[in-house]
């Protein structure tokens, strides 16, 4: 029962596999319900209609026999000998007085179990047009008429046929029938659905290869599809011709941010060099402008520093940001990175580490560089009385750093985006603390060209851990 409910709930009612199925399941119940309609009433008509029609045949010819015989002999024997000469073994018949005395009878009465005869004898009225009726788990046709002889009324005239063999036999028949043309239908809607699965796995497999597709492989990505129908490979070839038209444009549009971003980061390095120059003597400058040179010179070393991450992104998606990858111990640049965190910031920021040393092989100044970021983030987004721990430690062929603060926290619908690019979880905190949301994405994208990964965990209120994790170095 458990299966079958966790088969339903992976049933995907709009798909083309299901609507394709049910349609072609549902024709083909049509048709088979249609032909077995009509087998049915081809059989009836075969087995229980040709009965009806010789039973009312009995009962439109009895009189005109009925008064033939007693032009000859006495009403009894010519009543008698008309029933008699109708008669077979299955066929009975019987009149009734208007006293509903019954005054002839067949000779064949015997043959009929005595409950049975007793119920068919009293009834009293029957059906002009012949009836099937069970009577004591058997099946009769009754047909009645009255019977008028030269314009006088003798009485009512009961005609009934046994037609238990031929209405068991027709019943069985529909039964099998229907059972026969379920398990037909089941059995043709399995085999549609496996022809239909079949037929569709082209288009599964296009969808499978293009959602593996990402940024960095639009240049290479081809969907090819080598035993498909030609309208799916049509699809294909639409769809390849759409990656190269997207990997054209991102090219583009990363050699212009990366373009942008160096045509613009020298020019802001000169006026930012600049106004450090004349800060460092305003003996002739009024407070005013002071505070407006100091403004003017953070905005400009804000904005250089953000050239200088789309730069890093921009060689990152194509390729060109090179790492020196040398071993180097994690004890002494978390050490190295948390002092000089604190030349920065009063905030208390402890390091719990092992006593031996745990060496990886990674770009020391880059995984500085992460350490810093990370350092940064939790120092502005937590209270100023809390303190940061950065946390070192070896896990089987893993090097693990972390970095925990006990600040806002981060909820959960945006904890698996936090690492995209101009991505922030409260724009109007971000521009406080002058965020520009592209921390964490040089974060991941450092850290995982050194071969290592990082992951968030955070509850709110409660503060986040980001963990970095780096291959330890063989020995």
């Amino acid at each position: 029962m458990e299966k079958i409910s966790n088969i339903l709930r992976k049933v995907d009612p709009g798909s083309l596999r299901l609507r394709l199925t049910a349609g072609i399941a549902a024709f083909s119940a049509l048709g088979l319900g249609s032909l077995s309609v009509w087998t049915s009433l081809k059989m009836q008509d075969i087995l229980i209609d040709n009965h009806k029609r010789h039973v009312e045949k009995i009962a439109d010819r009895l009189p005109r026999d009925v008064q033939l015989y007693i032009q000859m002999m006495p009403q009894a024997s010519g009543l008698d000998k008309s029933i008699n000469n109708l008669i077979d073994n299955d066929t009975f018949i019987w009149i009734k007085n208007p006293e509903n005395q019954i005054i002839a009878k067949s000779t064949n009465w015997n043959q009929l179990p005595n409950p049975t005869t007793s119920q068919l004898m009293s009834l009293t009225e029957m059906s002009v047009k012949p009836e099937v009726t069970q009577v004591q788990q058997r099946y009769y046709v009754l047909c009645g008429a009255a019977l008028q002889v030269q314009k006088q009324q003798l009485g009512k005239l009961f005609v009934v046929k046994d037609i238990t063999r031929e209405q068991t036999m027709f019943l069985a028949l529909v039964r099998s029938l229907g059972i026969a043309s379920l398990l037909i239908i089941i059995v043709i809607s399995l085999a549609i659905a496996l022809y239909i699965r079949r037929s569709l796995q082209p288009l599964r497999q296009l969808s499978q290869m293009a959602a593996v597709i990402s940024a960095a492989d639009l240049p290479e990505a081809q969907l090819s599809l080598q035993q498909a129908p030609s309208e799916v490979k049509e699809l294909a070839q639409t769809f390849n011709m759409l990656l190269s038209r997207l990997a054209e444009s991102w090219e583009q549009e990363r050699q212009f941010v990366s373009n942008v971003s160096h045509e613009l980061r020298t020019p802001l390095t000169i006026v930012h060099g600049y106004l450090q120059s004349v800060l460092r003597r305003p003996s002739n400058l009024t407070p005013t402008q002071v505070e407006a040179l100091e403004t003017a010179a953070v905005e400009a070393e804000h904005t250089i520093r953000l050239l200088q991450d789309l730069l890093d992104l921009a060689r990152a998606d194509s390729g060109n940001l090179h790492f020196r990858m040398n071993p180097c111990v994690l004890n002494d640049l978390v050490a190295e990175v948390v002092g000089m965190a604190q030349k920065y910031s009063d905030r208390t920021i402890l390091i719990e580490s092992p006593n031996h040393p745990i060496e990886v092989k990674a770009d020391y100044n880059r995984l500085k560089q992460v350490l810093l970021n990370l350092i940064d983030n939790a120092v502005k987004y937590s209270e100023a009385d809390t303190s940061v721990i950065v946390s070192l430690q070896q896990q089987d062929k893993a090097a693990i750093i972390q970095v925990d603060d006990k600040g806002y926290g981060i909820p959960l619908q945006h904890q698996s985006r936090i690492f995209e690019r101009f991505y922030r979880v409260d724009e109007t905190r971000a521009r406080s603390t002058g965020g520009s949301g592209l921390g964490l994405s040089i974060v991941k994208t450092l850290i995982e060209g050194m071969g290592g990964s990082v992951t968030v965990r955070s509850r709110l209120g409660e503060g986040s851990i980001f963990t970095i994790s780096l291959p330890i170095s063989p020995k």
